[in-house]
């Protein structure tokens, strides 16, 4: 199955307090923070093109644009949804939202480039 633009997914989370600024210790506040955002835009990318990349291939984070614009207090449901908008050779760029019941809580761009695992791996040893 190729990579082609128009591959999406979703992820849900319930906020926890592990979930939260205070916990992860980028703010005091318990809400959902900017990290554990991020990290849900990329597993709604990951996701995206699971089963569609090459046998021995993976795809790494590259580049986050986000703009984090409401809170979701713990208890809370999120659900980050990612699209792939273009594929540029091994770029694969996607749109990403994250909304909670109330709305827009997160959006922007993320970029992953897709790599030969073992060639990946053996660079970081």
């Amino acid at each position: 199955m190729p990579v082609e633009p128009g591959l999406a997914a979703s992820v849900e989370l319930t906020v926890a307090d592990i979930d939260t600024a205070a916990a992860m210790s980028t703010g005091d506040v318990p809400v959902i923070a900017t990290p554990r955002i991020i990290a849900l835009a990329e597993e709604a990318t990951v996701r995206a093109v699971d089963g569609h990349l090459a046998d021995g291939s993976t795809s790494v984070g590259m580049r986050i644009q986000l703009d984090h614009l409401a809170p979701t207090a713990v208890g809370g449901r999120v659900v980050a949804e990612a699209k792939l908008d273009k594929v540029e050779g091994r770029r694969l760029c996607f749109s990403v939202s994250i909304n909670d019941e109330r709305g827009l809580v997160a959006a922007g761009k993320v970029t992953r480039v897709v790599v030969e695992r073992e060639h990946f791996l053996d660079r970081s040893r």
